[in-house]
């Protein structure tokens, strides 16, 4: 029977009745008084089995349950010949955490669980090829090799697959990894010979109708969206604003005799005391944006452990850390019976199993609006209320301070994206990007996969039918000119293409089933133990001394060949330099800051420090008169405010710059040297006047277009139009060059 509510009558379910009497039980032993919304909701449609199914709901808003009871329901009747579903995670992390939730379901169901990633042994893969059954789970790039090394076996393994689960797939839109999925799932209908539904869980983002067509191109339409209208729990927020002192000259480390500016650290160190005595005591994350920010706040908060003799509850979690030591931290936040805190970047804004925390710190503006509900999503599980806390840190104003950082950007920015928040907006998908060096990637794997195949038949596999629908034939046959002069692929006479030599060995070497640029790293040992990587182009040496881990070591010496720096411990220490890219911030962000600036309200969830900060900001603002006009002159430089997106901004700055223009950027502000303003105006009048630029011409003036895995293998026409779709929007520029007040009328 059902389980029963508070008054111990059983609740109405038609989602309960139809599932299989085991997951019943099942339900009935953990107490549930209800489903949730979307639990409800998906039930019908997937137990149906014929169509596609996003559903969405808020971090612990039983989106997982809501796809696999329904799912385990039907397979039941039929749960060995072939996989029966396949879970596809952008993480080995979160394959992890299913495979222990879902393993006691399926053992009690008859249906076995499987996973298949680099820590899975060779004899649970072995037992699945020979006997494919159950549930998969798997990455993207283990996907990958499935069909590069046992190409031939995937139609066996995959013939009677009933579902396609895709976890996170927010995290997968607008990325190569994401087109690399939608290729990857494409081959999978093709493989098993028939449309599988596709059923995909996600955090809400700003236009499902794109994530609808993301998960089912080419017929986005048709997927039913089921999305949690419930209200979200009570939120307590505080944002908390800090001053820091402008640089300071100090020697330089080679040359004592030379200096070298220096950030100053006051806002650091206050930010880290506070988190010390707000969160000591409790399960929290704090999110600090960066690896080197992770490093920096976690060794200064073990420290204060240390210095107060208090057991050590502060951790540290990115994706530079080995595996081992990730776990530790999860493991701590997990452990119920001490206090933990992890800082971390965006490793643990995805769905792994943390347990409920007390609250969730944010310093810095977040990358997204989407990004900070995922975060927030973290806190306020079990009735408790979610609890958010900002810190955000600004410079001292004084005379040297240039006009972009008298605006508080941070502390705008941050209180615009909380206002979006608040009014349930979040970023749409990015789409329309061309994704060709992922397109490479799949050309070479089919080849591999088949053994050869036609230029014909590979294009109708990959854009006519397939995901990369924005590429032409004339586009797709230049894209393989390409590869056949690197040596790549060849043709035989009888027309297939094959691999060439140099394609081979791609194919062959074990970073090809990756889409995305895994740079060379040295490993970090101490005691025999890897407690991480860091980038080749790391300067370190003997007796330098770094902070890795939340920990502080000194490298004892580097053996250059094997690429590996042995560690001990130290009492000094420097965090060390990573790489990393700057997430693009949207055209309704900035619209809402532009809007902040402009009025007069104090949001109730700033600290004193950080009204104070507000008002500077919008004093500056309208000092400098940014309400009629966005052009300022500054120094020996003319400096525009563009309040609109950082596409429309990237193209705006490269237009100026083909104009023979010295441009550099900063956020929202484009910093032109050795012109004026009037010089400036004039410019920008002359764009406007030419109508929309031609993007993939604008593109094929930039330098180093080639940043993707494997861009260096397009032609320069290639490589301009890829640019061309990921980073500019002619459009939009053009528009916002008409409706830019100091141009004045067109």
């Amino acid at each position: 029977m059902p389980p029963s509510n508070s008054d111990g009558e059983a609740p109405r379910s038609s989602a309960f009745e139809r599932l299989h009497p085991v997951i019943q039980r099942w339900i009935w032993e953990r107490g549930w008084t209800e489903f949730h919304e979307v639990q409800e909701e998906a039930a019908s449609p997937i137990l149906e089995g014929d169509r596609d199914v996003i559903i969405t709901a808020a971090t612990a808003g039983g989106k997982t349950e809501a796809a696999f009871l329904p799912i385990l329901t039907r397979v039941a009747e039929h749960p060995s010949g072939s996989v029966r579903v396949l879970y596809v995670s952008p993480l080995k992390a979160l394959i992890n955490d299913q495979f222990d939730r879902l393993s006691d379901l399926g053992q009690r169901l008859d249906i076995p669980v499987h996973r298949w990633h680099g820590d899975a042994s060779a004899s649970e893969k072995k037992k699945l090829l020979e006997h494919p059954s159950g549930v998969l789970l798997i990455t993207p790039e283990s996907l990958e090799a499935l069909f590069v090394l046992r190409g031939t076996q995937m139609p066996r393994v995959l013939n009677g697959l009933e579902f396609v689960v895709v976890d996170e797939l927010h995290a997968f839109i607008g990325a190569e990894r994401g087109r690399h999925l939608q290729s990857l799932l494409h081959r999978v209908d093709r493989a098993a010979g028939r449309r599988i539904p596709r059923i995909a869980l996600s955090a809400t983002l700003g236009d499902m109708s794109l994530a609808a067509e993301f998960l089912r191109p080419g017929d986005g339409s048709g997927v039913l969206v089921i999305s949690s209208t419930s209200t979200s729990h009570e939120l307590k927020m505080l944002l908390r604003g800090f001053r820091k002192g402008a640089p300071r000259l100090v020697p330089k480390p080679d040359n004592p005799e030379d200096v070298e500016e220096e950030d100053s650290d006051e806002d650091e160190i206050a930010i880290a005391e506070h988190l010390f005595v707000t969160l000591r005591g409790s399960k929290n994350l704090v999110f600090a944006n960066s690896r080197r920010n992770v490093e920096m706040y976690a060794d200064r908060l073990r420290r204060l452990c240390e210095e107060s003799h208090l057991p050590q509850e502060f951790w540290a979690h990115h994706g530079s850390l080995a595996k081992e030591y990730r776990e530790d931290a999860e493991r701590a936040l997990k452990d119920g019976t001490r206090p933990n805190t992890v800082v971390c970047t965006t490793t643990l804004e995805l769905g792994i199993d943390i347990g409920s925390v007390k609250s969730v710190a944010q310093v810095g503006p977040p990358p997204s609006v989407a990004s900070l509900r995922q975060r927030l999503g973290r806190s306020g599980r079990r009735g408790e209320p979610a609890i958010l806390r900002f810190y955000i840190g600004e410079l001292e104003l004084n005379q040297d301070v240039a006009p972009q950082d008298a605006l508080r950007v941070q502390l705008c920015q941050s209180v615009a994206m909380v206002r979006l928040l608040l009014g349930r907006w979040y970023e749409p998908p990015s789409v329309g990007m061309l994704h060709l060096s992922t397109l490479l990637q799949q050309v070479l794997s089919l080849v591999a996969e088949r053994g050869g195949i036609t230029a014909a038949s590979a294009f109708d596999a990959l854009c006519r039918t397939g995901p990369f629908r924005d590429v032409d034939s004339s586009m797709f046959v230049s894209l393989l000119k390409g590869m056949g002069k690197h040596d790549l692929i060849i043709q035989t006479q009888e027309g297939l293409l094959v691999l060439g030599v140099r394609g081979e060995r791609l194919v062959n070497h074990y970073s090809f089933y990756s889409v995305f640029v895994t740079p060379d790293e040295y490993r970090l040992v101490q005691q025999g133990r890897t407690i991480g990587t860091l980038p080749v182009t790391q300067p370190l040496q003997p007796e330098m001394h770094i902070i890795f881990g939340g920990r502080r070591w000194m490298v004892q010496s580097i053996d250059e060949q094997q690429k590996v720096i042995y560690l001990v411990p130290s009492p000094g220490g420097k965090v060390p330099l990573f790489s990393g890219s700057v997430a693009q911030v949207h055209d309704r962000v900035r619209r809402e800051m532009f809007l902040v600036y402009q009025e007069e309200s104090e949001p109730e969830y700033l600290d004193k420090r950080a009204l104070e900060l507000l008002k500077e900001g919008r004093d500056s603002f309208r000092r400098f008169g940014l309400a009629e006009a966005s052009i300022l002159p500054y120094g020996r430089e003319v400096l525009c405010f563009c309040w609109t997106g950082d596409r429309v901004v990237n193209t705006l700055q490269v237009q100026l710059t083909q104009r023979g223009l010295r441009v550099a950027r900063s956020g929202l502000t484009l910093s032109v040297a050795n012109t004026t303003r009037d010089s400036l105006i004039e410019h920008l009048r002359d764009l406007r006047e030419a109508g929309q630029a031609d993007p993939q011409r604008l593109a094929a003036a930039v330098c180093n277009l080639a940043i993707n895995k494997y861009d260096l293998f397009l032609s320069p026409e290639l490589l301009a139009a890829d640019y061309a779709a990921r980073e500019l929007d002619t459009v939009a520029a053009h528009a916002y060059l008409c409706g830019l007040p100091d141009l004045g009328a067109s």
